[in-house]
């Protein structure tokens, strides 16, 4: 990426943390602050660009929840000729895995995850 528009991956990166916030967050102050920090970011992309700010509140805070390219990956580990499983929220089972965060690669995932949801080090 350009130096020049560094800007633009910081604003994104803001959006996308804010976003989160709001949506996990369970204390209203700080779901205030997520959406300040939100507001921020649109407000640099309209001035950056000249895009009204209405038009960027539309196209880039519009979604709700986790902000991802929705892009899921799961992992698949082996020991003992069994694959190990987590248990999910909902009661059902799966290999452990998620949404792909925002500026990390599906590599880069994979391995938080496992250490996430099951404690091992993958690697």
């Amino acid at each position: 990426m350009d130096k020049n528009e560094k800007w633009l991956q910081w604003a994104v990166e803001l959006q996308s943390l804010a976003q989160a916030g709001i949506f996990y967050g369970k204390d209203v102050f700080d779901k205030e602050r997520y959406e300040r920090i939100r507001e921020i970011a649109a407000e640099m992309i309209s001035y950056k660009t000249d895009i009204s700010m209405d038009k960027v509140k539309n196209l880039f805070c519009n979604e709700i929840g986790y902000q991802t390219p929705k892009i899921d990956c799961r992992a698949a580990v082996f020991q003992n000729d069994k694959i190990m499983l987590v248990q999910e929220k909902n009661g059902t089972w799966s290999l452990p895995g998620g949404w792909v965060d925002v500026n990390v690669s599906v590599r880069e995932n994979v391995i938080k995850e496992v250490k996430e949801e099951a404690g091992l080090n993958p690697i």
